[in-house]
């Protein structure tokens, strides 16, 4: 009997996608988990990040509200996702690819592009139509970023 390598396994694209998922767990944001992997070409991921406050803040520092004026929202002091995967890979960015299980907005486009990251695979685009993610559209556009939805295995 010969021995054959099984055939049902999982694609890079599910595996990184689905470490995405994971990492987004570790958010203390009661309202949004995201997770961000940054691997490079060869599949080695170099990089993990999830939203949540800098380190060193205590997740009872600042207000977690959605609404209000900007000092008094989660959004003036919380870390995208995408950026702390892009610090944790300590300047090992260029020409890698992201996994985001949102669609970066138009902050972490700039960072994204700044770090050489040349592919974006998002699950999800549910700010679509706002402003700063049309933006993110435009720069990644501009600057010849690929993006592509992950879509679930049927």
């Amino acid at each position: 009997m010969t021995i054959t390598p099984r055939t049902n396994y999982i694609s890079w694209d599910e595996c990184f996608m689905r470490m995405a998922h994971i990492i987004a767990e570790r958010s203390k944001d009661p309202s949004t988990q995201a997770g961000a992997v940054l691997a490079t070409k060869d599949n080695v991921v170099v990089g993990i990040g999830y939203n949540g406050f800098p380190r060193g803040i205590d997740n009872d520092a600042f207000p977690w509200e959605r609404e209000g004026a900007l000092h008094e929202t989660k959004y003036a002091y919380i870390c995208h996702s995408e950026e702390n995967a892009i610090y944790n890979a300590n300047n090992e960015t260029k020409d890698c690819k992201m996994y985001c299980t949102l669609f970066p907005c138009n902050e972490c486009a700039k960072t994204i592009i700044q770090n050489g990251i040349t592919e974006i695979i998002y699950e999800n685009d549910k700010y679509h139509e706002d402003p700063r993610w049309i933006a993110s559209r435009r720069m990644f556009d501009a600057a010849q970023v690929v993006c592509r939805q992950y879509l679930l295995p049927s």
